[in-house]
Order: structure tokens, then sequence, then C-alpha cells
């Protein structure tokens, strides 16, 4: 690991393995996603954003449109950064990269948050989320609770 600050581009269908690797080290008692899933993602089109450190690959996150303008609607659909790099505003670079797309499109964007993942949930308030709604024992195989919220399109 260097003291570099990531750059963020375009994640790749190279990088499916790696992110299946973050995603088993990162949600491990939630189904983490497999490179296979990563690459249906970005092979449908969606929004997909990767954090490089040099060649190597510490953070991803993803965007669906889920409906189109004159009301349009956006869902992240996963964030992830390497345990060795968290704490340095990695995961809020990616999250503010994928709210520029939504508002681009004048997009509402929702998301699903653990209700005991109290620091993703206050990046998320931070960047102008709130919660809207409670998903009974969303996560599985854990059965963990999650939070829906919401954030308006910037004006």
């Amino acid at each position: 690991m260097t003291a570099t600050v990531p750059a963020i581009d375009a994640l790749r269908l190279a990088d499916a393995e790696r992110c299946a690797e973050l995603e088993k080290l990162l949600f491990p008692g939630d189904d983490p996603w497999s490179a296979p899933a990563f690459r249906e993602e970005l092979r449908a089109g969606h929004h997909y954003l990767a954090a490089r450190d040099g060649d190597r690959l510490v953070g991803y996150a993803g965007l669906a449109f889920v409906a189109g303008p004159p009301f349009a609607e956006a869902e992240i659909h996963t964030i992830g950064v390497d345990p060795g790099y968290q704490r340095r505003g990695i995961g809020r670079e990616l999250l503010r990269g994928l709210l520029a797309v939504a508002d681009a499109e004048r997009a509402t964007v929702f998301l699903e948050v653990r209700t005991d993942n109290e620091a993703a949930r206050r990046l998320y308030e931070d960047e102008g989320f709130t919660v809207v709604g409670l998903r009974k024992r969303y996560y599985r195989p854990s059965g963990a609770d999650a939070h829906t919220m919401r954030r308006e399109p910037a004006a």
C-alpha cells in the first residue's frame, strides 16, 4: 500500500475478479457478489467506477438507472473500499462520482444500507440522503435489516 491518492476511473470487465475478492472481505456474512455478477452489471450498461492505487483496484461503486425522465430514478447498487484504504475519503469520492451521473439526469437516488453500518449511514446522510424506510431481514443470509435511503437530485 502506498500513500498516493487513488485515481477514480471506469470499472472494467477485467476488474471483476478483484471486486469479488474485495466483496468477500467486506461482506462475508451477506452473500457477497461474484465476479460474474460484476461482469453482468457492466455488460448491462450500468455506471460503475473504480478507485485505483497505481494498477491495484482498491475500491468500486455502481449505479443503475431504474426509471428515465421526466421522473428519473437511480439505485446505488454497491460501494466497497479495500479495508487497507478505508477512512481516506475514497468511498466518498466514489459516491460523489455516482451522484454526479445521477444529477446530470436529474434522478432521485435510492440505496439500502445495513442498519448497523453507522459509518456508511453517516456518509450517505452527509451527501444528502435521508432514511425513508426499513427493510426487515433484507440482507441474506445474515438476516440483517436495512434502511432504505433517498436523495433528491441536486439543484
